[in-house]
């Protein structure tokens, strides 16, 4: 891949390496390493990622719902009535 950057967005963009795209490229579009390409998508994720709320940063961290859910099943701490039900679907859906 040949790597581009518009100088003013700092916008990426990849064609293929064979020349087969090059009547597409821009003429204003700055040729690139892939390095910099990475470098350049590392720093635009790491501000997408500094914007977020700390509730959105914790979404993305937790265990999925079921699996907080498993772990509370496994270690017994839902009602018996609870723990039946979902020890029979269990028991019905075994793992394969």
């Amino acid at each position: 891949m040949k790597y581009y950057k518009d100088p003013n967005t700092n916008e990426i963009y990849a064609y293929e390496s064979d020349g087969s795209q090059d009547a597409w490229i821009d003429s204003r579009l700055v040729l690139i390493t892939e390095e910099q390409a990475t470098e350049i998508r590392q720093q635009k994720e790491q501000e997408i990622f500094n914007s977020l709320s700390y509730q959105e940063k914790r979404v993305m961290e937790y265990p999925s719902i079921g699996d907080q859910l498993d772990a509370l099943f496994r270690a017994g701490v839902f009602p018996a009535e609870m723990a039946a039900q979902i020890q029979a679907v269990k028991d019905k859906y075994p793992k394969g």
